[in-house]
């Protein structure tokens, strides 16, 4: 499904195309964990979805990610 966010980083709309399902979505919409309703998915996709930040940006202010 893509997903478009806008960074709270630096304000720019971002898509990415993320493997959820509108059910997925709604779980954690409705109050579940975001690793619990999308076990499936990267920490980087989670966080895009959180934050509409994506790996690059995150990269780019925090350096390198250790997963």
């Amino acid at each position: 499904m893509e997903i478009t966010k806008q960074s709270m980083l630096s304000g720019k709309v971002n898509s990415l195309d993320i493997p959820v399902t509108p059910e997925q979505i709604a779980k954690w919409k409705n109050g579940a964990f975001i690793q619990d309703a999308m076990p499936n998915i990267s920490a980087d996709q989670r966080e895009f979805l959180m934050t509409g930040i994506t790996p690059t940006e995150w990269e780019e202010q925090f350096g390198e990610d250790d997963e």
